[in-house]
């Protein structure tokens, strides 16, 4: 029988894990809160939310898509208001934003249509809190807003923009950039902001999967799920010490850690599910369409498809043009790229694909918004709003239904009190039991776009809109 700790004393074991640093159990410190696991195991929440249900305070905000984080006596943001990058702080009780700092850019960096320069959330503890923009790099305040340290960077690679935010590991600030060059991993001395090791990820094209600290052998590993494999490294030197192969060839979404100890990992990309494959052909017939005679292809040159829809993508050496090596490549990840749900059991060495996965499921499988474990159950959102729960230990799929409302789902849903929220790219919110028989309980909405995963507190929801930020509760 698989024994399975409180919520309770989950939270506590994270946050020992995390090497305390004064992170307490009715705080968020990080995106999806304590140990990235989006669970709040204290307070009462409400079932009914909504713009003009259990509003305790409202504040405008410039855009940004970061989640909120909470510690102490404040919330953290961060936002661009016309071009400028900005941490913004907020005071927990009412709303009133105490702060704005501004962050140094050189250049600004290409984003996806939809995305935003400020989408990597914030990560916190009782002395600073650490803000990352790809146009900008790490930036490390003071809960004042005074500047500690910084470290420049970007902009990179990647016409997506930077995702990924940082965590803080102790004394550690782990951050995780996956681009389409000089991708890396690397940790920070938090009171410094000199780096203790950096990790060279160059395999990896353009990835946004946040870190998550895994604690489950005999020294703590930080986990990162990404292009065909899930990699763990030493938290104190960055070496890797474990893979898992078989994943989608880009992973939006994070890991979670259950309960036992248990790592889920889930990766969706286009072109990976077994009745929905990509297949290109290869390079001897590709190259026909080079009409130049040049021996590459430019995107001119490429019919409407799978190849000049991704062209930014398969072009990683930025030339605006596609050699045989990058294509064959790109080939080679659609051969490969499986999506699915995966649980990895604690103790990994070396090579464990075959020695330490418990289960893999091909169905349910999230695109951006991250994996959810509930006690027994686990959680998973796909786009048009088709929710699962499934057996943690086994996989097998108990209730898959949509939700009141359809869309995009970039938000992570998180839980408390019994009960799983979800917000779509609409606003448009939904709460549901957190049973393997769920229903519905209330559903709202916002009127405004939400690619913010909420924070959970003290009984308080901190729910970000495009123009807002709402703080809900009984």
């Amino acid at each position: 029988m698989r024994v399975r700790m409180t919520a309770t004393i989950l939270v506590a074991f994270a946050a020992l894990a995390a090497g305390g640093g004064g992170i307490h159990g009715e705080d968020w410190p990080q995106f999806r809160g304590v140990g990235g696991v989006g669970l709040q195991a204290r307070g009462s929440y409400p079932e009914r939310i909504g713009p003009a249900t259990h509003v305790v305070w409202k504040t405008a905000l410039p855009p940004g898509h970061s989640s909120p984080v909470v510690q102490g006596d404040r919330v953290f943001v961060t936002a661009v208001d016309d071009g400028t990058l900005l941490t913004i702080c907020l005071a927990r009780h009412d709303g009133r934003i105490l702060w704005r700092a501004e962050a140094p850019i050189t250049a600004l960096e290409n984003i996806h249509t939809i995305g935003s320069l400020a989408q990597p959330s914030p990560a916190t503890d009782d002395d600073r809190v650490i803000s990352f923009f790809g146009s900008s790099g790490l930036n490390c305040h003071d809960h004042d807003g005074n500047v500690i340290w910084r470290i420049p960077m970007g902009p990179f690679n990647n016409d997506f923009g930077a995702g990924t935010s940082p965590i803080i590991v102790g004394d550690h600030v782990v951050l995780c950039q996956d681009h389409d060059s000089d991708s890396f991993l690397t940790a920070i001395d938090k009171r410094t902001g000199k780096t203790v090791w950096k990790t060279d990820r160059s395999e990896f094209p353009r990835n946004y999967c946040t870190p998550v600290l895994w604690s489950a052998g005999e020294t703590p590993q930080i986990v990162v799920a990404a292009t065909l494999r899930v990699v763990g490294y030493d938290l104190q030197t960055g070496r890797e010490a474990w893979t898992v192969r078989g994943i989608s060839r880009t992973v939006c979404s994070t890991p979670t850690v259950g309960s036992d100890g248990v790592l889920y990992v889930a990766g969706w990309s286009a072109g990976g599910d077994a009745d929905d494959v990509i297949r290109l052909p290869p390079w001897e017939v590709a190259v026909r369409q080079d009409s130049n005679g040049n021996g590459v292809l430019e995107e001119e040159e490429l019919p409407a498809g799978d190849v000049r829809r991704r062209f930014s993508q398969i072009d990683r050496s930025n030339d605006d043009a596609i050699d045989p090596g990058e294509y064959g490549y790109f080939r080679m990840l659609f051969e490969q790229s499986r999506n699915l749900v995966m649980a990895i059991r604690p103790g990994p060495v070396g090579e464990a694909t075959d020695t330490h996965v418990v289960w893999r499921q091909p169905k349910s499988v999230p695109f951006c918004a991250s994996p959810l474990v509930v006690g027994d159950l686990l959680f998973t959102v796909k786009d048009g709003g088709i929710v699962a729960s499934l057996d943690a230990s086994t996989g097998k799929p108990l209730k898959t239904a949509r939700l009141p409302h359809s869309q995009d789902y970039y938000a992570s849903p998180v839980a408390a009190d019994g009960k799983v929220y979800f917000v779509n790219e609409a606003g448009q919110v939904t709460v549901i039991t957190a049973a393997a028989e769920w229903r519905v309980l209330h559903s709202d909405e916002f009127g405004e776009d939400v690619f913010a995963t909420p924070a959970l507190a003290d009984g308080r929801i901190y729910l970000r809109t495009s123009g807002h930020l709402y703080c809900l509760g009984e």
